[in-house]
């Protein structure tokens, strides 16, 4: 059927938590019940990106953007602008600057991106193969099966230079070759998508939004290295990805895509799930294929490598979603295409996580080499209410902090890694001036230890000691002999300990000792917390000229810490303050300050 007008709404994870889905099933309603069902069709896309402005609505081929819907907003979208043609202006999104109505690729947000990994996510039906078919889909798969010998296809990957997007950044052409190498009777392709990064959802967006792309790579790469079976590995917390990947699975299968004799071929490749409980080790690429395997998730030393010894100890090929998701496109397309994207060492675009103190959060996709700036202030809209840009936190929980004299630095693995960061996943979070970062560093590793697995000593034994020590920090009890056990003891955990998990999780101490260690002296000699996060060194204070002694603030401390009669300068006796901050709520004069 030939339709008109297509609605594209937002399907993802965080959309469908405001409701989508039950506006998707209101908008089929409402057209059919305006007579449109032969002029309209809804499409249920993955994500858009723009999460910040979600749940989005996206009408063809007028390409009007209407953002933050509600369910009461769909039978006005269907009565004014698909019965009378008359856009809602209260729900179209509006620009930074009043320059009117803009197309959606002049929207800030969109304009320095470029969309590799996520070309469908937000365009296409998930659920429908034949919609991601109608974008060039399984065409690379048929390609490497009729037209390309297994060296054709590592070479075009060679040239691409493609490197893992799971964190470390090794070259996958490398990788796959290592595995083809190996004579064995049977090797398998593993899909790692146990994205276990705080504040990361790019490897889910992905699969929610774009399923197919990583079969169709995982099957590609079968045909490379010999190997007919692969497995995809997803945390069980993902369950709309999971679903996603079950029907694309399906459906693949019916259509000859996946499974004996694909396209009429001798080629056979079949792919199943594996769900992870949600254990951050297993991300590690030892312990995933341990829980594949039906064991504990736990780290095994290397060598001997996956590619040479891997799942049931037969060579074994693993890339996260990302890198998958890249792979079509550069067979489609040839490596020189992809290689022209990019930097020298860093070639293709990089997905981030955008997220923290951030006005436009959501998901992105930058070519490499693009700088923190430009992301933060161009793409993200700068920091919320005006505030000063601190660092930003790439890698997660193994990566460290980009401060400010580092934001025109352009993006890529050499870069990061030069100044103490790292690429990661492609979680980054970012922080304003009312972040401490002691209290930061705290977090990631306070996260690191409860999902240390506990196998080697380092990890297990330093991992605690360094939380410990900032602890003390935090709380005043320390000395400056405190920051020379913290950097022994990081430089103890990344020489000494099995695997990535235990090597980096000092990461985030180093890189913000080495930008800001005065933070941390402040906390340890000044007694202070600028920032006002670490409770033990917060001190609430009334401003004598400001207090009129209306006792709100009294009234309101639970610890009875507020001393003062009505018209009279009122007192916080610091003995009894449990430093709750109710008094700086109730007081409506601004006379108490937090320092």
């Amino acid at each position: 059927m030939a339709y008109n007008t297509f609605v594209l709404i937002c399907g993802g994870t965080a959309c469908e938590s405001s409701k989508s889905d039950e506006m998707y099933k209101l908008l089929q309603k409402e057209i059919f019940d305006n007579n449109l069902k032969n002029d309209v069709q809804v499409v249920k896309t993955g994500c858009f990106g723009f999460c910040e402005q979600g749940p989005i609505i996206k009408i063809l081929p007028d390409n009007t953007f209407y953002v933050k819907v509600t369910p009461d907003d769909i039978k006005e979208i269907v009565q004014e602008h698909l019965v009378k043609g008359r856009t809602v202006e209260r729900l179209e999104y509006k620009p930074s600057e009043d320059k009117g109505r803009v197309k959606i690729e002049d929207i800030e947000f969109y304009q320095k991106q470029f969309r590799i990994v996520l070309r469908n996510c937000g365009v296409i039906d998930p659920e429908n193969i034949n919609e991601y078919i109608a974008r060039d889909g399984y065409l690379a798969l048929e390609k490497v099966i009729f037209q390309m010998t297994p060296d054709d296809i590592i070479n075009e990957l060679k040239i691409s230079g493609l490197r893992g997007r799971g964190g470390a950044g090794f070259p996958t052409w490398m990788k796959w070759n290592l595995t083809k190498k190996e004579n064995a009777d049977q090797k398998y392709v593993v899909c790692n998508a146990d994205e276990g990064d705080p504040g990361a959802y790019m490897d889910r967006s992905t699969l929610e939004g774009d399923p197919h792309s990583v079969l169709e790579a995982m099957a590609i790469c079968g045909k490379a290295i010999g190997a007919s079976r692969g497995f995809i590995y997803i945390r069980a917390e993902y369950p709309l990805a999971i679903t996603r990947l079950e029907i694309a699975i399906k459906q693949a299968k019916e259509l000859g895509l996946l499974g004996d004799n694909i396209l009429g071929s001798d080629f056979s490749f079949d792919i199943e799930i594996r769900l992870g409980a949600g254990a951050f080790v297993c991300g590690e690429e030892t312990a995933l294929l341990r829980s594949i395997e039906g064991s504990r998730g736990m780290p095994t030393p290397r060598p001997p490598f996956p590619s040479v010894k891997g799942l049931w100890e037969k060579p074994t090929c693993i890339n996260n979603v990302e890198t998958w998701a890249n792979v079509p496109v550069i067979i489609n397309k040839g490596g020189a295409w992809f290689s022209k994207i990019g930097t020298e060492n860093s070639k293709g675009t990089k997905v981030f996580a955008l997220t923290g103190k951030i006005n436009n959060s959501g998901l992105i996709e930058v070519p490499m080499g693009t700088t923190l700036r430009e992301i933060i202030y161009d793409i993200g809209g700068g920091i919320i209410n005006n505030k000063k840009f601190k660092a930003a936190q790439s890698g997660g929980p193994s990566g460290g902090v980009i401060p400010e004299q580092y934001l025109d630095t352009p993006i890529d693995y050499n870069n990061l890694t030069a100044i103490g960061s790292m690429m990661g996943s492609g979680g980054l979070i970012v922080m304003d001036e009312d972040d401490c970062i002691v209290d930061v560093v705290k977090f990631y590793l306070q996260f690191t230890v409860d999902e240390s697995c506990g196998k080697c000593a380092p990890c297990r034994i330093g991992g605690k000691q360094l939380l410990s020590i900032l602890d003390d920090i935090s709380a005043g009890n320390a000395t400056e002999q405190s920051i020379k056990n913290l950097k022994a003891i990081s430089i103890a955990m990344n020489n000494a300990s099995l695997c990535g998990l235990g090597q980096t999780a000092s990461n985030p101490v180093m890189s913000t000792l080495k930008y800001f260690e005065d933070e941390y002296l402040e906390h340890i000699n000044g007694k202070k917390c600028s920032a006002g996060k670490c409770k033990s060194l917060m001190t609430f204070t009334i401003v004598a000229d400001k207090c009129i002694g209306c006792t709100a603030c009294a009234r309101k401390c639970p610890a009875n810490a507020i001393i003062g009669t009505v018209k009279q300068v009122h007192v916080i006796d610091q003995s009894k303050c449990i430093k709750c901050g109710a008094c700086v709520t109730a007081c409506k004069f601004d006379a108490v300050i937090k320092g």
